[in-house]
């Protein structure tokens, strides 16, 4: 028999002239190889097909063939049953996905999502109003409680909403459930649980009892007068942190589960309750701020009880025992983003802070350039977190033709999304910015900031976009170490451009910092090393044809 390793890597082999008038069949034997070459890689299997087995009788080697023809008949045989689906390639589906299903599919989640995202802080609006009509006081003290709050929140339990997604996204491709389950059990699911109320417990306890340590941080002296009703105010606050981790974990499951509707009823449905009870604790019960506390803090368990009643309806929950809660790969990932959102925060605070040190009038004006721009980014981040629960199911499946379609799909919706939000603000950023002040001033400031606020938002959303990708392959290590490096780079441009040319120093700083992470997902994704392998790799199949 002759063997010819064809381009493509087919091999063939014939015996006969018998074998050529019988009809082609394959012959697989597959072999699993596991890729873990890369900086704290989560297990990836790629199948190759290889040993090719012969299936028509003795084959010898006493014949000889004609090369080239035998190169040119197979080949063409091999192409015309990938076409008709007769065979696959390993990692790939025999299934097509039309571009334009992905992409409704990807909006459709993503709707959801944006809703989700916008009605916190709509709430939060609310209960600045609220206690902004009890004087400067009271608004100012609660102001410095709610920051604290919102910035341990945002560093310990974003990084467990984004591992619970993918985690529970891979949970539900890998096992296989009877037709008749309509509660699965998943230990990812049990696992976030679990690290969620004990989360929530430690923050709680932090909170409450390091009240005037994170006051003094802030820079609330003691004898200020702003420092008791902030102390009571963050200690009442405190009390709602085991909510919200608990409710930021399930809602990662849900999105796991690829539903980003239910989380949006039930924030509604609790934050709806505060408004509902702002006026009646606040002025009813003539309990002020403390009223404010008290309703925020009834709204955020009945948020946390409502989404535990519907993922009920999904899941068994159930202690496990220990043995099965996947603690390991949650801490391990979960500490790699937390390393990651730390580097965020801090380059996003000490831009704040050079800001600061311009004067009142300079940071007025890019506080509210620095909301504005942090707001239009939820619509890039509620698609990176639906990218990211697509990925993760079918990159479980090492259904890589599936992931291929998603992030081009993901990347060119992003993409169009940051030049559609520069547009916008480009031509009614300079009349919105008159909603947040009327000082001629800092007017003048905000309007020299538009180019930082609009032409930044394309590489915002594909900053986004892109750590959505990597969360969606498990690629943590690598999310959390370009941070840190992008963020220490960015940092080292606002230390020494702000003193120079000032607030300008500052927003380009920002900018570079969003772009250097669009540039780093960009080098992750071309690489042939890492977890993207199969986007540029020309895999090896071996097919036995007799």
């Amino acid at each position: 028999m002759a063997a010819l390793k064809l381009s493509g890597a087919v091999r063939i082999g014939t015996s006969s002239s018998e074998c050529a008038r019988r009809t082609l069949k394959k012959v697989f034997l597959v072999k699993t190889s596991t890729r873990n070459n890369y900086v704290g890689s989560r297990f990836v299997k790629r199948s190759r097909l290889d040993n090719v087995v012969k299936n028509c009788g003795l084959v010898s080697d006493e014949h000889s063939v004609d090369s080239s023809n035998l190169e040119e008949k197979f080949g063409s045989t091999r192409d015309q049953l990938l076409t008709e689906g007769a065979i696959a390639l390993p990692g790939t589906s025999t299934e097509q996905f039309p571009t334009q299903d992905v992409q409704t599919e990807l909006i459709m989640l993503s709707l959801p999502a944006i809703a989700g995202q916008a009605i916190e802080p709509l709430a939060q609006l609310m209960e600045t109003a609220y206690i902004g009509r009890m004087g400067a006081l009271e608004l100012a003290s609660a102001g410095i409680s709610v920051s604290i709050f919102n910035i341990i929140s945002k560093v310990f339990n974003i990084p467990l909403l984004s591992v619970a997604t993918s985690f529970v996204a891979e949970d539900i491709s890998n096992k296989v459930f009877p037709e008749t389950a309509e509660r699965k059990a998943l230990p990812s699911v049990s696992t976030a649980l679990v690290l969620s109320a004990g989360i929530g417990l430690i923050e709680a306890a932090a909170m409450y009892l390091g009240t005037g340590t994170f006051l003094s941080i802030m820079g609330l002296s003691t004898d200020s007068t702003m420092r008791i009703p902030a102390e009571h105010f963050l200690k009442l606050r405190a009390l709602g942190a085991p909510a919200v981790v608990l409710y930021l974990a399930v809602q990662g499951i849900f999105r796991g589960f690829k539903d980003t509707r239910t989380p949006v009823i039930c924030l509604g449905l609790g934050n709806l309750s505060a408004v509902f009870f702002f006026p009646i604790f606040m002025y009813i019960f003539q309990l002020g701020i403390t009223g404010a506390a008290i309703s925020t803090v009834l709204s955020q368990y009945i948020v946390a009880i409502l989404m535990l009643w519907h993922l009920n309806k999904k899941t068994v929950l159930l202690l496990p025992s220990i043995k099965n809660l996947q603690l390991g790969g949650y801490l391990k990932s979960g500490g790699f983003l937390l390393g990651r959102t730390l580097a965020a925060v801090l380059t996003v605070t000490l831009s704040t802070s050079n800001a600061a040190r311009l004067g009142a009038i300079p940071m007025a004006a890019h506080q509210i350039c620095l909301q504005v721009w942090l707001s239009a980014s939820l619509l890039a981040d509620a698609q990176a977190a639906s990218g990211q629960a697509l990925i993760a199911s079918s990159f479980a499946r090492q259904d890589y033709s599936r992931v291929k379609l998603i992030t081009h799909v993901a990347l060119k919706t992003g993409l169009a999304t940051g030049v559609l939000l520069a547009i916008i603000l480009g031509l009614s950023f300079p009349s919105f910015a008159k909603c947040f002040t009327n000082d001629s001033q800092v007017l003048d400031i905000v309007r020299s900031g538009l180019l930082f606020v609009s032409a930044s938002q394309p590489l915002n959303a594909l900053a986004y976009i892109f750590d959505g990708l990597h969360y969606g392959v498990s690629d943590f290590p690598f999310a959390a170490i370009s941070m840190m490096i992008v963020g220490a780079l960015s940092s080292v441009f606002l230390l020494y451009a702000t003193p120079i040319i000032g607030l300008p120093g500052v927003w380009s700083g920002l900018t570079i910092f969003m772009g250097l992470r669009s540039v780093a997902g960009f080098m992750r994704l071309s690489a042939k090393n890492g977890p993207w392998w199969f986007l540029q790799d020309s895999q090896e199949n071996e097919v036995a044809i007799s």
